[in-house]
């Protein structure tokens, strides 16, 4: 009798056990198509990246480095203005755009890419606080970044001149990446990674707020200046 409820007990215990186990298995599902129900897969199923186009990797290694102009660009200002305007939008961009950096960096490093341009697209690309080609061609230049003559007339400007100067290179600036992301798009097979799209939305609705508030602080500047 003894063995028997020993007997029944370990069944009892195994079968509880097993029943654990297996309730601590993950559950897997795959939505179905529109119509179609939906799918269970194995727990030991594993997720996989979208895939993405040559272009969608092209196009975050080219806005890092197009970013980096800006962070650049509004490092100077601590140095050469005092309106509290545009400090105010300058630590704004500064804030988005290293943080969207560090965005695209992973972004690519999660996808075995490089974060860096390779070489020979490169060529020809100049921006300051970077090493660059010395084969310096300004047709090759991402849309809406500042040339090293405009960069060097911004570093050496303070004040009133600093200030215009500023505005309207950060606002053909931005209008640049606009322009990248409309090119982005425009490119069949491009721009279908989930967070890739959720990210240069979040560019265009962002840069376009802030060129309004640029515009606007500038059309002001040259109103007072012309008084």
């Amino acid at each position: 009798m003894k063995l028997l409820i020993v007997a029944v007990l370990v069944c009892f215990s195994a079968s509880s056990l097993f029943a654990q186990a297996e309730a601590k298995q993950p559950n897997v599902v795959q939505p179905g198509a529109p119509g179609q129900p939906t799918r269970k897969l194995p727990a030991s199923t594993k997720g996989k990246l979208p895939p993405r186009s040559a272009e969608d990797v092209e196009f975050m290694q080219g806005m890092i480095m197009h970013h980096g102009q800006a962070v650049v660009m509004t490092a100077m200002i601590e140095a050469r203005t005092q309106n509290k305007a545009i400090r105010l939008i300058a630590a704004k961009i500064s804030q988005s755009q290293s943080d969207e950096i560090n965005f695209m960096k992973r972004w690519l490093e999660t996808r075995g890419e490089k974060t860096a341009m390779p070489m020979n697209e490169m060529a020809g690309m100049q921006m300051p606080g970077m090493d660059h080609s010395p084969h310096y061609d300004a047709h090759s230049m991402m849309p809406g970044m500042l040339s090293p003559k405009q960069m060097e007339a911004l570093k050496n400007s303070k004040g009133a001149e600093f200030d215009r100067l500023f505005l309207s290179g950060m606002i053909q600036h931005h209008e640049g990446a606009l322009e990248m992301v409309v090119k982005l798009f425009a490119t069949a097979g491009a721009g279908q990674d989930a967070e890739l799209f959720n990210f240069t939305t979040d560019v265009d609705t962002g840069q376009r707020a802030e060129i309004r508030i640029m515009q606007e602080l500038l059309d002001a500047k040259t109103k007072k200046e012309t008084r």
